[in-house]
Formats: structure tokens, sequence, C-alpha cells
């Protein structure tokens, strides 16, 4: 069902245009944590990545993300400083999850917000 699948949806995997472009045009160099992998094509103009799961740009981690987008030339093992202690792992977008940010005033945390403090009049035409 895999190869049948990708063939006509573009939200999971690469589609089979992208596969055949790359096994033609292109040349792997590198993969992240995540298991995307990336690939650069052999005249080096163009740079994409093939996304392990769903089709999101956010789970793209910050280092390759440079690199996708030529903010810098070499590859990110190569150029970039080592990962601090203190650094934490990128996360990908968590807009409508349950770990999306969800504010003291909004509907799924009850909807009640703190009063207003006194210095607010509402507007009133003459």
């Amino acid at each position: 069902m895999g190869l049948l699948k990708n063939m006509f949806t573009w939200w999971e995997g690469a589609g089979l245009s992208t596969v055949i472009y790359t096994r033609r045009q292109g040349r792997q160099v590198g993969s992240d944590a995540a298991g995307n992998t990336y690939f650069q094509s052999k005249d080096g103009s163009r740079r994409w990545v093939i996304y392990n799961g769903s089709n999101d740009a956010s789970r793209i981690p910050p280092e390759w993300y440079a690199w996708i987008h030529k903010q810098i030339d070499g590859l990110p093992d190569e150029v970039l400083p080592p990962v601090r202690k203190f650094e934490k792992p990128a996360t990908g977008n968590r807009t409508g999850t349950p770990d999306a940010y969800r504010p003291s005033g909004a509907m799924e945390r009850g909807g009640r917000r703190a009063a207003a403090s006194g210095d607010y009049q509402a507007w009133t035409p003459d």
C-alpha cells in the first residue's frame, strides 16, 4: 500500500515524481536525527528534503533549515559548531495538537480570563 498511497497523496512522504527526480538528478548529502533525508542536485543548484513521515517544514532542525535555504554553504556537520549542553533540541509545530500553547482565556481552558484592572472605559458614541 505504501507505493500506491504515495502516488495519490502529497502530505506523507515523497510523491512518485519526487522519487523519480531524486533518483535521476539528486545525490544524498545527509540525514538528521528525525530520519529526514537531504538531497542536492548534481550541479549544486537545488536542495530538498524527503521527510520521514508527514510533510511538515517545522520538522526540519535549524541546522538543516540553514542548509536548505542556502544560509550556509557546507553541510551542517562540517561548518557549524557542535551543539552546546544547554541547547534544547528543536521541536515541531504543535498548533492543533494537545501540546499546543493555550493562554488562560482560551476556550480549551474554560474560556475565563482575569478581570480588567479598572483602567478600561468602554467607548460610547455621543
